[in-house]
């Protein structure tokens, strides 16, 4: 069996709507990236969005890019490790990004309740919310789930094998790498299939191929598998971004600052 690689990834940069890989998720994207705008130049009919996937699906990503690419103060973030004030409404805030509804607080969850009522009683404000299921299956209090129903919702759509191995072909040629073709097929057959864990490794990958002064190849990542951790999660000054807010596409934003890849079989 291939050793588990534990990889220092450091500062994830910024997500963003250009680096999120949309495939069959095109239009959620589109409504979000242009909401702020639409919520300034006039009545917005549709203004509370709940999205939900598995985990890796890409939901912090886009919440993110969604602030992010917002003006500042116009958008605030907020998840079950922020304080209750985040989930207070206030009238200069266009837009707010509630990530990991399902694991809210009691306390939380009420002031979110709260919140979403603010945001429906102000027609210049919109809320996006985001969990690991739909809102039928959400283990919350029942006002919340209902009321997360009521407006747009929709399932991110996985992204298929080849659009993965795209992804990943797309985050080597931004790096100014040739990634083998076979690269991509090994990874999504020896080793877990979410991005942020496969984005994670082609960055330890691409490190190393610049340690070695090798091109990224088979016998490469095979060597770096067997080479000791440190050499493995060694950085080298000036390669590419780490996890899969990257701007190669990553349909999904990487949380941690490290990550464990564990290869399957």
């Amino acid at each position: 069996m291939l050793r588990q690689l534990t990889l220092d990834l450091g500062t994830p940069p910024p997500s963003t709507f250009d680096n999120f890989y949309a495939g069959a998720n095109a239009e959620l994207v589109t409504r979000l990236r242009e909401l702020d705008n639409a919520l300034s130049a006039g009545p917005v009919a549709d203004r509370t969005f709940y999205v939900w996937g598995e985990a890796g699906s890409g939901r912090t990503h886009l919440l993110q890019a969604l602030v992010h690419e917002a003006p500042p103060g116009h958008a605030r973030f907020a998840s079950p490790q922020s304080s209750l004030a985040a989930f207070s409404f206030d009238p200069r805030v266009a837009l707010y990004a509630i990530d990991d509804c399902d694991g809210l607080s009691a306390a939380q969850q009420i002031a979110m309740f709260n919140l979403f009522n603010e945001v429906r009683a102000h027609p210049t404000s919109a809320l996006v919310a985001a969990g690991n299921a739909a809102p039928i299956g959400m283990t919350v209090r029942e006002d919340l789930r209902t009321r997360l129903g009521w407006g747009l919702v929709f399932h991110l759509a996985p992204l298929p094998d080849d659009a993965k191995a795209a992804v990943l072909k797309r985050a080597a040629r931004e790096r100014g790498i040739m990634l083998a073709d076979d690269v991509p097929a090994y990874l999504l057959t020896h080793f877990r299939r979410d991005m942020p864990s496969l984005m994670a490794l082609l960055d330890a990958l691409d490190r190393f191929s610049l340690e070695q002064k090798r091109a990224v190849t088979l016998p490469l990542l095979r060597t770096m598998l067997a080479s000791p951790a440190p050499a493995a999660a060694s950085s080298a000054p000036g390669t590419g971004t780490p996890a899969e807010s990257t701007s190669a596409s990553g349909s999904h934003a990487a949380d941690p600052a490290s990550s464990k890849i564990r290869p399957h079989g």
